[in-house]
């Protein structure tokens, strides 16, 4: 079997220097969508954008810790021992990112992970990733990524946790859209995800997709921005931890509807993709913040 979980459980955590500077964090936030603001007359001169486009008077958004140092944590625990996937069977199923304080515009980190979890889906298995960072001054950000592997599931394991988290009744306190480039896939990944779903036709189809989809991580950092933007007072800062399910994928050139419930500390979030009827794209999806 291509999962060997003893093997994969027990392996010793893998340990990864990491260093990043406002090039990089600009790069990622123009991947996601930085730079322009469509909720304006004018997008193009948006004065807020500049805390995500400018040196001068940048912060980081949360989700730059999926890319921080180019180290990828999908990437990584496909390469963990007892792991041996076809990568046009992987899918990201789920991110979840807790930050232990602000990210730096510039830094240093060592990231330790591991494979904390493998569940059996009958069809699938999904793998958890558990990736810790920490700098000279302590923990910055611990991440759970679940990683679905079509086809290797039946072995026998545990199912998993498998709750689902109600939409409120109620209509949303914030709806927003978010048009996605042409091209958005093609600038995300030189933040450091190369898999070539999202760029090569042929790879796509090979994974049983018309065309090559967007990045999960890039709609998980468009939609965390939005939240920012609209519900935070476009204060990055404030986010302390976010986790979603990837419930669908989007395709370069769609839109994203963006709605959301405010809660006590927390914003509920729920994303589909306006142009094919409200398609799920991102599920199960909450910031909590400061």
């Amino acid at each position: 079997m291509p999962i060997d979980v003893g093997k994969a459980l027990s392996a010793e955590p893998r340990r990864t220097d990491l260093a990043w500077n406002h090039k990089d964090v600009l790069l990622y936030h123009l991947g996601v969508g930085a730079g322009s603001s469509p909720d304006r007359d004018d997008p193009a001169t948006d004065p807020d954008e500049l805390r995500y486009t400018l040196e001068s008077r940048l912060q980081v958004l949360p989700s730059f810790a999926t890319v921080a140092g180019g180290a990828l944590a999908a990437a990584g625990g496909l390469s963990s021992p007892g792991i041996d996937v076809d990568l046009a069977a992987v899918l990201h199923g789920g991110q979840h990112i807790e930050l232990h304080r602000p990210l730096p515009v510039h830094g240093k980190a060592v990231q330790s992970s591991r494979i904390a979890a493998v569940y059996d889906k009958g069809k699938a298995a999904v793998l958890v990733l558990r990736s810790e960072a920490e700098d000279d001054d302590g923990p910055l950000w611990t991440s759970d990524t679940r990683i679905f592997v079509r086809g290797e599931g039946g072995f026998g394991g545990e199912r998993g946790p498998s709750e689902r988290l109600e939409v409120p009744s109620r209509a949303p306190d914030i709806a927003v859209e978010r048009p996605i480039r042409q091209d958005q896939a093609l600038l995300y990944r030189l933040s450091g995800d190369w898999n070539p779903l999202h760029a090569d036709p042929d790879f796509a189809e090979r994974a049983g997709f018309d065309r090559p989809i967007l990045h999960g991580l890039c709609s998980y950092g468009v939609t965390l921005k939005a939240v920012v933007d609209t519900a935070l007072g476009g204060d990055a800062t404030r986010v302390r931890s976010y986790t979603t399910r990837f419930a669908g994928v989007v395709f370069p050139g769609e839109t994203l509807r963006i709605r959301m419930w405010r809660g006590e500390g927390s914003v509920q979030v729920e994303v589909t993709a306006a142009d094919r009827d409200d398609a799920p794209v991102l599920g199960d999806t909450v910031v909590h913040h400061a």
